[in-house]
């Protein structure tokens, strides 16, 4: 059998195969893409470091999470619920009572963000030191 032959013969390699070769995010067309825009979007970093804390209300989360919108969490939690990172429990009472936690997913996701946003905070004054310098760079 020729090399051509060889090659048609090949299987065509599936998504789940495609997705796992290394180097995809740079791909345009690569759906991680969609991942990484909900994952580290300022909420949903703040949603997924808040709830490896455990599981929390909407209101509870609202507090904890200092100026969020009700909008704007409820569609950041929806996003990751949708990509398997949030898991939401309604209880058929009234008022309604809705609790959000992490999935096993979720947790190895938001230990990644939390070590991010573990860096920021302890090199903050670093950064701000980096921003007042180039501002006053900016204006001389």
């Amino acid at each position: 059998m020729s090399a051509i032959e060889k090659e048609q013969h090949l299987p065509v390699p599936g998504l789940a195969s495609l997705l796992q070769r290394p180097g995809m995010v740079f791909s345009p067309d690569c759906p991680s893409r969609q991942v990484l825009q909900t994952v580290t979007s300022r909420w949903a970093v703040l949603v997924l470091v808040a709830l490896l804390a455990g599981t929390h209300r909407f209101s509870e989360l609202r507090r904890k999470i200092g100026g969020v919108s009700e909008k704007m969490l409820a569609q950041t939690l929806q996003a990751l619920e949708q990509d398997g990172f949030v898991s939401r429990k309604s209880f058929p009472v009234v008022p309604p009572h809705v609790e959000y936690s992490l999935t096993p997913m979720g947790s190895e996701i938001a230990k990644q963000v939390e070590s991010m946003t573990d860096w920021i905070n302890q090199n903050l004054y670093r950064i701000m030191q980096h921003k007042a310098a180039q501002q006053d760079d900016a204006t001389t």
